[in-house]
C-alpha cells in the first residue's frame, strides 16, 4: 500500500493555457508510476533473472550449434563447389542470423503471453487492483501502464539475444539494416503480444484462463493463419492464360574467376514462351493473402530489406527470406504459379514491390487495439456488473 500511495501522482495543474499542457504530463506520470511499480515487482524476484540467464544460455547454444551446422555443410560442399562459387549469402552470417531470428521470434512469442496474461486479474486476484482504482490512476493509466511495463519486460529477453544477432552480421552476407530492422520489428510483435496479453487479463476473471487464452490467441496467429490461408485458397479458384516454355530454364554452372579474381556467372542460355495461351484452372492465393499476412514471421520476414536477386542465376535463400518469398508468391497470385503465364516469363525470384507486412501489421494492431478497448471498460469504476467469485478488495 505504501508503495502505491507514494507514487501516485498529484491532481492536474491549473486550467488555462497550461492546463492541457499539465493534462497530459499528469497523465503520462501516472502511467509511469504503474510503471515503476510493476517493474520494481519484478525486479525483486530471482525467477525473472534466471529465466533471462536460462534465455541466453538457449540462444548461446543455438548459435553455436548452428555455426557447428555450418561449418559441417561447407566441409561437404567444397568437395563438389568451387569456393569462388559460393554466393555471399551462402556464408554463416546468413545461416546464424536466419537460425537465431527464427528461434528468437518463436520463444518470444512464448514468454510475452506469461509476461502480460496476468497483469491485471492478477492484482486483482491478490487484491491489490482495488487499490489502484480507488487512487486518482485513471483506468486507461492503469492499463497502459502494465502494458507497458509487460513490453519492457519483454524487450530485456531480446536484449540479451541481440549480440547473436550482431554476431551473425559479421560473419558476412548481411548489413546493419539486417539488424536493426528485425530488431524493431520483433520488438513491434513483442508489443502486439503483450498488448493482447493485457487486454485478456483484464476481461478474463481468472488468471489461469487468461494466459490460456492469450497463448490460444497467439497460436491463432502463428498455426491458425496458415490453415485459414490454406483453406481458403481452396475455396479461391480461378483461371489463368498460360502457354508453353521452350528451352530450358536458367540453371547453375560453377563460376570461374576473371581477371581481378571476382567470380562471374556462367548461365546456361534460358526459354522463351511460346504456343497459343490455353485457359488453365489455378488457385486466386491473392484473395486470401491477407490471411497469412497476420503471421507473425511474414510479418517479420517481410520487413526485412533482402538484396534483389532477380537478376541472379543461382542464389540462394534462407529460412526467413524463403518465408518472404512464400507470402510474395501468394500475394502474387496465378500468375506466378506458371512459368509463363499470360505468355510472359514469369520471373524467379519476385522483388519487395508490394510488401505484405503493413497489412499484417494493421491487422495484428487493429486485434490488440480491440482487445484493450474491451479492457478498459471493464476497468472502469463503478463496475455495473463483476464475474460471479470476483475478488473486488
Amino acid at each position: 500500500m505504501s508503495d502505491v500511495t507514494e507514487t501516485m501522482p498529484g491532481p492536474a495543474g491549473p486550467q488555462g493555457a497550461t492546463g492541457g499542457w499539465n493534462a497530459v504530463v499528469g497523465y503520462l506520470g501516472g502511467i509511469r508510476d504503474v510503471v515503476v511499480l510493476e517493474m520494481k515487482q519484478r525486479l525483486r524476484s530471482r525467477g525473472w533473472y534466471i529465466m533471462v540467464g536460462i534465455w541466453f544460455f538457449v540462444v548461446a547454444m543455438v548459435t553455436w550449434l548452428t555455426w557447428l551446422a555450418w561449418n559441417a555443410s561447407m566441409e561437404a560442399r567444397r568437395s563438389t563447389i568451387p569456393p569462388s562459387a559460393l554466393a555471399p549469402q551462402d556464408g554463416a552470417g546468413s545461416m546464424i542470423f536466419e537460425v537465431v531470428l527464427a528461434f528468437v521470434l518463436l520463444f518470444a512469442l512464448l514468454v510475452a503471453p506469461a509476461l502480460s496474461a496476468n497483469a491485471i486479474n492478477g492484482d486483482r486476484a491478490g487484491g491489490t487492483l482495488a487499490i489502484l482504482q480507488i487512487t486518482l490512476l485513471t483506468p486507461g493509466q492503469i492499463l497502459r501502464g502494465k502494458f507497458c511495463a509487460g513490453w519492457l519486460a519483454a524487450l530485456a529477453f531480446l536484449a540479451t539475444s541481440a549480440p547473436f544477432l550482431v554476431f551473425g552480421m559479421f560473419q558476412g552476407g548481411l548489413t546493419p539494416g539486417h539488424v536493426v530492422v528485425s530488431l524493431l520489428m520483433l520488438a513491434v510483435e513483442l508489443a502486439v503480444v503483450c498488448g493482447i496479453g493485457v487486454g485478456i487479463s483484464a476481461l478474463a476473471g481468472r488468471p489461469l484462463f487468461s494466459i490460456v487464452v492469450t497463448y490460444l490467441v497467439v497460436a491463432a496467429l502463428v498455426v491458425g493463419s496458415l490453415i485459414s490461408f490454406a483453406l481458403g485458397a481452396q475455396l479461391a479458384q480461378g483461371t489463368v492464360l498460360a502457354n508453353t516454355p521452350v528451352g530450358r530454364p536458367l540453371s547453375y554452372v560453377p563460376v570461374q574467376p576473371d581477371q581481378q579474381g571476382q567470380p562471374t556467372e556462367a548461365v546456361q542460355p534460358g526459354y522463351t514462351c511460346e504456343g497459343p495461351l490455353v485457359e488453365h484452372s489455378a488457385v486466386r492465393t491473392d484473395r486470401v493473402a491477407w490471411m497469412l499476412a497476420l503471421n507473425p514471421y511474414v510479418v517479420v520476414a517481410d520487413a526485412i530489406p533482402y538484396p534483389d536477386r532477380s537478376g541472379s542465376a543461382f542464389y540462394s535463400v534462407g529460412m526467413i527470406e524463403g518465408i518472404s518469398q512464400g507470402a510474395r508468391s501468394a500475394l502474387a497470385g496465378p500468375d506466378h504459379t506458371f512459368t509463363c503465364a499470360n505468355g510472359v516469363q514469369q520471373p524467379q525470384y519476385l522483388k519487395q514491390s508490394t510488401p505484405l507486412w503493413p497489412l499484417g501489421l494493421g491487422l495484428q494492431v487493429l486485434l490488440t487495439g480491440l482487445l484493450m478497448w474491451l479492457g478498459w471498460r471493464s476497468l472502469r469504476t463503478p463496475a455495473s456488473r463483476l464475474a460471479n467469485g470476483t475478488r473486488i478488495a
